[in-house]
């Protein structure tokens, strides 16, 4: 049985954003390796993760929560990400590709969130 969270596409899209953050916070310094790419990328897992934890939850109220947290990792992950852009870290199609990414993902979110808030009222 296929779990409800893999039918979410807000879920899919940052799994595909989780990939690129693996594969650009290859590109960063190696004295950034405990520093700064261990934070994006756990930023970026904590996004699809808490998702999937909202998903699986059984009221309205626990779902919410879960899906707010996973908004506040995104925040947290575009912050990062300006710091990369702002430290000349990574190529300007690299913080375009990210951004355009994290501007899906927060507008799918968004939604989800003002939808089950809706729920709850």
């Amino acid at each position: 049985m296929e779990k409800s969270h893999k039918r979410l596409e807000v879920w899919q899209k940052s799994l595909q954003l989780t990939k690129v953050i693996y594969e650009i916070t290859k590109k960063l310094p190696a004295d950034e390796k405990y520093g700064l790419v261990s934070q994006m990328r756990r930023a970026a897992v904590s996004i699809p993760s808490n998702i999937a934890e909202g998903a699986a939850r059984q009221t309205q109220k626990d779902t919410l929560q879960f899906f707010i947290i996973a908004r506040g990792s995104l925040s947290e992950l575009d912050t990062q990400v300006e710091l990369t852009k702002i430290m000349s870290m990574i190529s300007e199609v690299d913080i375009q590709s990210i951004h355009k990414q994290i501007d899906s993902v927060d507008s799918l979110l968004s939604g989800l969130v003002r939808y089950r808030r809706s729920k709850i009222i």
